[in-house]
């Protein structure tokens, strides 16, 4: 069984930092793609950040240039630092990622953790 586990979210100034974990567990050969996404209040769940298995990443413009995805490949988890945070950022987010584990390649959600942007 595979586990996908969020942490590091919380309460932040706007303008401030923070970085969120998603560590893989269980039975797992490999991650392919490992993505990050969030659903606001009243809005549709939307892809912040994916990294593709050898570190290609991809942006929603509206995180380009503040936030940035990487991934630890001996440590099956992936990373979503968060730089000058807006208001707007405040969401539960979401950690999603491609997993073969035995024979079985599948997709994985994480539990969610909230990040509240707010002075």
């Amino acid at each position: 069984q595979v586990q996908l586990v969020e942490s590091g979210g919380g309460l932040v100034q706007p303008g401030g930092s923070l970085t969120l974990s998603c560590a893989a567990a269980g039975n797992i050969v490999s991650i392919n793609n490992m993505g990050w996404y969030r659903r606001a209040p009243g809005r549709e769940r939307e892809l912040v950040a994916s990294i593709t298995r050898v570190g290609s990443p991809k942006y929603a413009d509206s995180v380009k240039g503040r936030f940035t995805i990487s991934r630890d490949n001996a440590k099956n988890t992936g990373y979503l630092q968060m730089n000058s945070v807006k208001p707007e950022d405040t969401a539960v987010y979401y950690c999603n990622a491609d997993i073969l584990s035995g024979d079985y390649l599948r997709n994985y959600w994480g539990q969610g953790t909230q990040v509240t942007v707010s002075s």
